[in-house]
């Protein structure tokens, strides 16, 4: 097969790319500039680099010509900081270019394309009462991606979604997103952290999950996907075991954080920063189990994996990162 990824040199697309390529597929990857040329990317990938938002209509549609599958694994998350309103920039950047992709990838007879999204959305729809896409204008915008990306389906032009938890794992040359509770748990003697848990898997097995939706996946499907489902307690515990660190962990009532939720809000409003997770609103999600059944994925054939392990090496990798101040690529560079 012919497949194009945007957001290749990303640690998701970089996963999906090489299990491709060693089923002797061609990866047409799509990306952004690489700014650290120490970056860990897929031997016998093609690479074209730009900015999705700047190629013309006749661009996308050469880039689309002759290809079988699409994968956006590309875009924004929560932790990257906009200025109000943050809702603009997820459309920005999450949705627009991807809607072009789809309508250039359909007028050129891709068959299947494949999103990269959150397992918020999941929740979202699980829990209406909660009505977190009123909350948090990250929700809202996976949300409005997921619907807008099934509207492009029919016979002709699958389009499956995958609703993607907790990932762990490492792509060399970058900054792991785990970076942030590397700093904030090296500091205390003892850890307070919100009771609850939430569902985990490894990028490998999202790298497979991705190329097997292309392969099994169900048109017009959104697979809320995990492997392991584990309480933060546990998870905590295991990021200071990879820090070689031992500290009490105790676990709080949601309420008693918002204090601590309150000065965080705060800081964005001293800065003119919108949040795309509300911060006083988020805890209440934060103290749940956010647990997702495996069983939901099986179309996908997820592969087993050392989860433990990907998690040691995420927090060790940032932990080396964070102590000798190495110069690598920012998970959320702009």
């Amino acid at each position: 097969m012919n497949i194009v990824i945007a957001g290749a040199t990303g640690l998701l697309g970089s996963h999906a790319a090489r299990i491709m390529l060693a089923e002797n597929h061609h990866v047409l990857g799509l990306a952004l500039p690489i700014n650290h040329h120490d970056l860990d990317l897929p031997e016998g990938i093609t690479f074209r680099f730009g900015d999705f938002n700047a190629f013309t209509d006749q661009e996308l549609d050469e880039i689309m010509t002759g290809m079988d599958a699409f994968v956006f694994a590309a875009g924004f998350d929560e932790r990257v900081e906009f200025k109000a309103p943050v809702l603009d920039h997820y459309i920005t950047y999450n949705i627009n270019p991807l809607e072009r992709f789809l309508k250039s990838a359909k007028k050129m007879g891709v068959k299947k394309a494949i999103i990269c999204g959150s397992y918020f959305s999941y929740f979202a729809k699980k829990w209406p009462h909660m009505k977190l896409e009123e909350h948090h204008p990250y929700i809202k915008s996976r949300l409005m991606q997921e619907n807008m990306a099934l509207s492009y389906a029919d016979t002709h032009f699958e389009v499956v979604i995958l609703e993607l938890p907790y990932i762990f794992g490492i792509q060399k040359g970058r900054k792991p997103v785990w970076s942030i509770f590397v700093e904030r748990f090296n500091q205390p003697k003892v850890i307070f952290f919100p009771e609850g848990g939430t569902a985990m898997i490894t990028a490998k097995q999202v790298g497979y999950a991705i190329y097997h939706a292309i392969l099994f996946g169900k048109n017009k499907t959104c697979y809320p996907l995990a492997y392991m489902n584990m309480t933060w307690k546990t998870w905590i515990k295991h990021v200071l075991n990879a820090m070689n660190q031992k500290k009490k962990v105790i676990t709080v009532w949601h309420v008693l954080a918002y204090p601590a939720m309150i000065k965080l809000k705060k800081s964005y409003d001293k800065k003119g920063i919108e949040p795309g997770l509300n911060p006083l609103k988020f805890i209440r999600l934060l103290s749940k189990k956010t647990y997702i059944d495996p069983k939901l994925s099986e179309d996908l054939k997820i592969l087993q994996d050392d989860l433990i392990q990907a998690i040691h090496e995420s927090i060790s990798y940032a932990y080396e990162i964070e102590q000798h101040q190495l110069n690598v690529t920012d998970m959320t560079e702009k």
